[in-house]
């Protein structure tokens, strides 16, 4: 890698400091949840691709689906990027240059790499795409981070264990951009270094097969024999979700540039409604931050989308047992993604929707949007496309027409409340 790193040390002079404003940095795990994300605030997408990324069992990208993303993501402003950032073994490189090509002609803008041979091929054989460290890599000081900035790399991807102290140092310290988790699932053991998942299924985390077997329910056995008491619940091994809604002020004073959501395997619901919340608390700070102010909603909009207990990570303090999961998941999400709204008729206030889980007339649900704009109604009577009256939306996919009690729009987002 020496003999490419002077050159692509001067590529990447005078790269900025500190982005202008923090980007926020969402997952899409399909080409549906890509446009969501933008749609709902995403200034830039992470996706995967049919290789040598980490979540091999996501609805990965094609090469078409790619620049289709692009495209889509081009009008709002928005940029591509695509993990690549498996430890790759020596059959994992065969094609990898091509591979790289071809995610550059595809105009995804960087790619996440941390093994160093995908790091330097990139920047041989694919000079406009960005290299962005992984966090893989467990970049946890600033003279690591100035190594890779030395690589060439202009953005370094912090491991999830870096607190918010050592985070300002590192932005003092080296001129390079700092992205950093700020909300969804924490790795049990350092991020992508378990060896549960190969142990147990043949599976392995570094190279993309992680079967989250932290979060399977266990028993304690001695001689063949359970040692729980009567009644005891399985416990499981995985950690509370990271989530940093709270703490805007501080990251943006730390230094963080980038604001990254984890969940390529998440859904559409959950996507929108963090990135919604997000782009929202980090607009608002940006705007006036002696005046900013944390707002309930914020905090009940991520709490209708979490499905695990939540927590500040490392940022703060190290974790203890009390930030484990031991007991029976707590499943705090109240509301399911129900439709999503594909067209509106003003003259009417007649929705068109499309059905993702069963409703009804008489059920409460919330319609919202991006930017904060939401409401709740009661649901009136229902249409299939033809004007059949509907007792209930049992088909997924199917078109559904309802009045609702405030205009919406095309990707707005209906959910109701479970019982």
């Amino acid at each position: 890698m020496s003999s490419t790193s002077t050159q692509h040390k001067l590529r990447f002079s005078g790269k900025r400091h500190r982005l202008a404003k923090p980007e926020l940095l969402a997952p899409a795990g399909s080409l549906e949840k890509l446009k969501f994300a933008v749609h709902y605030g995403a200034d830039a997408v992470y996706i995967g691709g049919q290789k040598y990324g980490l979540r091999s069992n996501a609805d990965n990208f094609t090469f078409e689906e790619m620049r289709e993303g692009v495209e889509f993501a081009a009008r709002y402003g928005a940029k591509v990027f695509v993990a690549t950032n498996i430890y790759a073994h020596q059959e994992d490189l065969d094609g990898v240059a091509e591979y790289l090509k071809q995610l550059e002609d595809a105009g995804i803008a960087a790619i996440i790499a941390a093994d160093p041979a995908i790091v330097e091929t990139a920047q041989r054989v694919a000079p406009k795409l960005e290299v962005h460290l992984s966090t893989q890599q467990s970049t946890m000081n600033w003279q690591a981070v100035q190594f890779w900035k030395e690589e060439g790399l202009p953005r370094v991807v912090l491991a999830r264990e870096t607190t918010m102290e050592e985070i300002a140092e590192m932005k003092a310290r080296v001129d390079v951009e700092l992205e950093v988790f700020i909300h969804g699932a924490m790795c049990s053991s350092v991020s992508g270094r378990c060896v549960l998942s190969n142990h147990f299924t043949d599976r392995d985390s570094n190279r993309g097969g992680c079967c989250q077997s932290c979060r399977w329910k266990y028993d304690l056995h001695a001689d063949e024999q359970s040692v729980m008491e009567p009644g005891q619940n399985p416990f499981t091994m995985g950690s509370k979700d990271l989530c940093m809604i709270r703490h805007i002020p501080d990251l943006v004073d730390a230094g963080v540039d980038s604001f990254k959501i984890e969940g390529r395997m998440k859904s559409i619901h959950y996507v929108a409604s963090v990135v919604n919340v997000y782009r929202q608390a980090i607009d608002a700070y940006m705007a006036d931050p002696d005046r900013y102010e944390l707002r309930p909603e914020w905090i009940e909009d991520i709490g209708k989308a979490a499905n695990r207990p939540l927590n500040t990570g490392f940022f703060y303090t190290t974790p203890g047992a009390e930030e484990h999961i031991y007991e029976p998941e707590e499943k705090p999400a109240p509301y399911d993604f129900a439709a999503v709204v594909t067209d509106y008729d003003e003259s009417t206030g007649i929705a068109t929707v499309q059905q993702r889980s069963p409703f009804r007339p008489g059920m409460e649900v919330e319609f919202f949007g991006p930017g904060g704009r939401q409401f709740v109604q009661t649901l009136g009577e229902m249409t299939d496309e033809e004007g059949n009256p509907l007792t209930v939306a049992r088909h997924p996919l199917q078109k559904i027409r309802l009045k609702t009690e405030f205009p919406v729009a095309p990707l707005d987002i209906m959910r109701k409340r479970l019982h």
